[in-house]
């Protein structure tokens, strides 16, 4: 069970703060069910309001400081997806999204990434679906990271490039 002041992550909408458990006084709605009233970080003036007997898949803590630490220094060795249609990237995408898994994320993050300089390298543009999803994943897992690392979600891309850097300075040593 999850308390007041708690980071979760809430299925679409990302990073949360658990900001009430209580019953709603909503009509059609149960008046002795509890709620999870949950304010997304990076949506302002949203409320998301959650059963707290509804599955537990529909949402996880946040990260911890050192598992996000871990994650970053995995991503050079993160596989990336296996697409095996072109006309299904878009469903292996929307997979990965709903999963809200931070590993599945870097891995589209890194698929669509290396897709993207492949397509620019022949001098095609960027898909509208991978354009779409690479942000959203980006939103996703930066939101996150930025709350494990106590850092604002503008510079977790620095971050991540600095720690990657730094691991592979360390390997040439």
């Amino acid at each position: 069970m999850f308390a007041v002041g708690d980071y979760v992550i809430c299925s679409n909408k990302g990073v949360c703060v658990v900001e009430n458990i209580t019953t709603l006084n909503i009509s059609g709605v149960d008046k002795e069910r509890e709620y999870y009233i949950l304010k997304p970080l990076y949506m302002s003036g949203s409320t998301v309001y959650v059963p707290v007997d509804s599955p537990k898949e529909s949402m996880r803590y946040v990260l911890g400081r050192e598992e996000a630490q871990k994650l970053i220094e995995a991503i050079p060795e993160v596989p990336l997806l296996v697409i095996s249609n072109e006309k299904l990237s878009e469903q292996v995408y929307r997979d990965c999204i709903k999963t809200n898994d931070c590993l599945e994320l870097v891995k589209m993050i890194k698929t669509i990434y290396l897709r993207k300089q492949k397509r620019i390298q022949a001098g095609r543009k960027v898909t509208a679906v991978d354009a779409k999803y690479f942000h959203l994943a980006e939103e996703s897992l930066y939101g996150e990271l930025a709350v494990a690392l106590d850092v604002s979600r503008d510079k977790v891309e620095d971050y991540i490039a600095e720690a990657i850097e730094g691991k592979q300075e360390k390997q040439k040593v």
